[in-house]
């Protein structure tokens, strides 16, 4: 512990510790005066890692308890479970005990039972209300529930016949068990559901909910486990234990015995084949010793797997970790294997874990893909999966991981490859072709062909990759030759293939195209053209003349747009500047004549105190003024200028406004950042003017080279139509503003749900979060 949380223990002296007495978790001897149970062995501990001392309180009830709790006499509270409605009044560690609900039935029944096997017909006693009787009702709701006010009664209900199983409590069978009345009774099922007990403290000490959390971290599971094996793993009979099994097993043990004698018998006859049942013994041993060289190979394959093997616990602790294992998350051994799986799967809470336990427990194995946390601090993409094991009298996950790095990788850019193709043949305005051949001595076919065809040329894609040679009959007639020369010189060298020409369509109409394709030779031989048949008929002159004129008009509303800004900033600074000085010295002045002159008349004083009241107003004009001008926060970065805008947002229109800007700072150019600021500027206009919201979110983000400012309110929204009259001039204007620096917007609204946008802007080399 720190000297800080030291000295907090110090200063509240005992911890008092309150508890509802329930076996086997809490008791109380009253010969002694001495508490016992697994709740207290757990606070002991408890204890003894603080080194703290105890009061111990008992209450009727949770109610009392609670109520306890609220008036600050208990601190500590053990045996707790964490539900929505005790969240409002504790902190609740880790669970430090699981108590299951077993499925309990008659000796003479004599099997194994699955609750989603059941019958329709079979009754199940359970106590209600309860957490248990819940569990049923939601997963298993065809089956007959009995209510019974106690897990005694599901027993005595069960004896009765009146019902054909009953559902009870772990720690309550370990006490109940013990009774000569559930003698015939036998443990035939598990229920699924497990009761998890926390350590409760209360919500104004969020310092000793942490100390409690660490202590638990630091408690080796071994002694929980001992604790579970004491306190609670009750000694019951299983299916194992019934008269059945057990006359089964002495038939079995006569058998052996009668076995064994004639063997022996046998032996005795046969003791002139000794020496041949020694080699026998011999070979025998060199069989096991074979075997044990295998085992160790085994072993040892295992340690040196290029697979990480994990073996994992019930209470998601590692127990044993390979050398591929460790080596791809990063950790030595004495720091993984005993450690909780969330330390590299931090969503893997003990709830998810509990489920994932089951079903492969239920189902033997279990799949999927997800991102580890390597000790580096990086994550790790891998293919778990995860199998069920039985060792001695342990159960375990067996997880089996795989570095999937090079294979997301892999699967990424070929994803990127076949959207680049279909975007580049969807988008391009031209005919995108390819034509393969398998082998030098073969003719060429044509393979693909976009559907531009039918713009292009009034012909489907399908129909002429239904001809031998598609593109030859689009060419005119008098264009022939060199197009067949200039094909065959490409074909016959396996070179680029390039052609402009005339080209018919289908209604006999004459374009010119450009075709330019580019081969490609692989190791087996297979040589493939991928190129592209262009219109041409259209005076590129006059495209290139136009593009370059919309350049310069880009060009120039860019100039002038950064012209006003810097004049705006001018305008600002003289205004803070000159108009500040002015003004302080006329305060100063007005200061002056009221000391000299404000005492020889009462109107004077009056009319003097009214001028420095003018004069104040007059100082946050000028501010206000400079401020709309160019605010002088964005020189505090992009983040700072957000946030400083919502808040003025927010006072001037009593919306809330939620802010999430990246902790470092972003470093961005002057342009960007005034750009940027002003496009959320006028954002928050419009939804003053006309979103009618009630909130507004406000988040900026860096990734892969771009910064991205989302703006989402939830007020009435308005119909994304791009066929509609463009009558909002503060988009046009947003958009016309990204578009200088190469950024683009994006709208999500629909009527009644409220409207987001999105601005998306590139970032030059140098700019981004900063490093501290």
């Amino acid at each position: 512990m720190t000297p800080s949380e030291r000295g907090w223990l110090d200063r509240h002296g005992p911890l008092r510790v309150g508890v509802v007495l329930q076996a086997p978790l809490a008791q109380l001897d009253t010969r002694t005066h001495r508490y016992y149970g697994a709740d207290v062995e757990m606070m002991g501990l408890l204890a003894a890692q603080l080194h703290t001392s105890l009061t111990w309180q008992t209450y009727p009830d949770l109610a009392a308890l609670t109520a306890a709790a609220d008036a600050g006499q208990v601190d500590l509270a053990p045996g707790m479970v964490q539900t929505p409605a005790s969240l409002k009044r504790w902190l609740f560690s880790d669970p430090y005990l699981r108590i299951p609900s077993k499925l309990v039935g008659r000796e003479e029944q004599g099997t194994s039972v699955e609750l989603d096997q059941l019958p329709l017909y079979e009754r199940i006693a359970v106590r209600s209300p309860s957490a248990v009787a819940k569990f049923l009702a939601g997963n298993y709701p065809v089956l007959q529930r009995e209510p019974v006010a106690s897990e005694r009664a599901a027993l005595q209900q069960l004896l009765a016949d009146k019902v054909d199983y009953a559902v009870v409590d772990e720690a309550q069978l370990n006490l109940l068990m013990r009774e000569p009345e559930f003698a015939r009774l036998v443990v035939v099922g598990e229920t699924g559901y497990t009761r998890l007990l926390r350590i409760a403290t209360r919500q104004n000490e969020p310092e000793l909910a942490r100390l409690v959390d660490r202590v638990l971290l630091a408690i080796p599971g071994r002694q929980l486990n001992q604790l579970y094996e004491r306190w609670v793993l009750p000694v019951y009979p299983h299916l194992t234990d019934t008269l059945t099994f057990w006359r089964r097993l002495a038939l079995l043990l006569c058998l052996l015995t009668l076995a064994a004698v004639g063997a022996w018998l046998w032996n005795v006859r046969q003791r002139h084949f000794v020496e041949q049942r020694l080699a026998l013994v011999r070979q025998d041993l060199e069989r096991r010793e074979a075997v044990e060289a295998a085992l160790r190979l085994t072993q040892f394959s295992v340690d040196l797997s290029t697979v990480g093997i994990l073996w994992v616990n019930w209470d998601s602790r590692v127990r044993y970790a390979n050398q591929a294992a460790l080596s791809m998350l990063g950790y030595p051994a004495d720091q993984l294997v005993g450690q909780l799986l969330s330390r590299i799967e931090p969503n893997l809470d003990m709830d998810r874990w509990m489920a994932l336990w089951s079903k492969v427990r239920s189902e033997k194995l279990a799949s999927f893909e997800t991102s580890c946390l390597r000790g580096d601090g990086r994550w790790l993409p891998v293919d778990a999966s995860l199998s069920f094991l039985r060792f001695r009298d342990s159960e375990y996950l067996v997880v089996f991981l795989t570095d999937v790095t090079e294979k997301r990788q892999a699967h990424a850019a070929l994803e990127e490859s076949e959207a680049r193709l279909q975007g580049i043949a969807a988008n391009v305005p031209g005919l995108v072709f390819r034509l393969e051949r398998s082998a030098a001595n073969q003719s060429a076919q044509l393979a693909f062909l976009s559907e531009a065809s039918q713009a292009l040329v009034g012909y489907e894609a399908a129909s002429l990759l239904a001809e031998p040679d598609g593109l030859q009959t689009l060419v005119h007639p008098e264009d022939l030759p060199v197009y067949l020369s200039s094909r065959e010189t490409a074909l016959a060298s396996d070179a680029n293939w390039h052609w402009q020409g005339r080209i018919l369509t289908r209604d006999g109409g004459l374009r010119w195209g450009d075709l330019k394709a580019k081969a490609r030779r692989f190791d087996d031989g297979r040589t493939v053209w991928d190129g592209i048949l262009w219109d041409m008929t259209v005076n590129k002159e006059n495209e290139l003349r136009l593009a370059e004129s919309r350049a310069m008009l880009r060009d120039l509303s860019a100039h002038l747009e950064s012209v006003r800004e810097e004049e705006k900033a001018r305008i600002a600074r003289e205004v803070h500047d000159e108009l500040g000085q002015v003004l302080t010295v006329l305060k100063l002045e007005v200061s002056m004549c009221e000391l000299s002159y404000a005492k020889l008349d009462v109107g004077l004083a009056e009319r003097l105190e009214s001028m420095k009241k003018l004069i104040a107003q007059t100082f946050s004009i000028v501010r206000d003024v400079a401020t709309a001008l160019r605010p002088p926060i964005l020189d505090a970065g992009i983040g700072s200028a957000i946030e400083w805008q919502a808040r003025r947002f927010e006072s001037r229109t009593q919306i809330p406004c939620l802010v999430e800007v990246p902790e470092r700072p972003i470093q961005l150019s002057d342009a960007k950042a005034i750009g940027l600021f002003r496009v959320l500027q006028e954002a928050l206009t419009n939804v003053m003017r006309h979103a009618e919201a009630h909130t507004v979110e406000l988040r900026l983000t860096v990734a892969e080279q771009q910064l991205q400012l989302e703006i989402a309110d939830d007020g009435k929204g308005f119909d994304v139509n791009p066929g509609r009259p463009r009558s909002s001039y503060g988009l046009i204007g947003i958009r016309e503003r990204l578009s200088m620096f190469g950024g683009r917007l994006d709208i999500h609204s629909a009527p009644g749900e409220g409207c987001t946008l999105v601005v998306t802007v590139p970032l030059d080399e140098g700019e981004g979060e900063r490093s501290w």
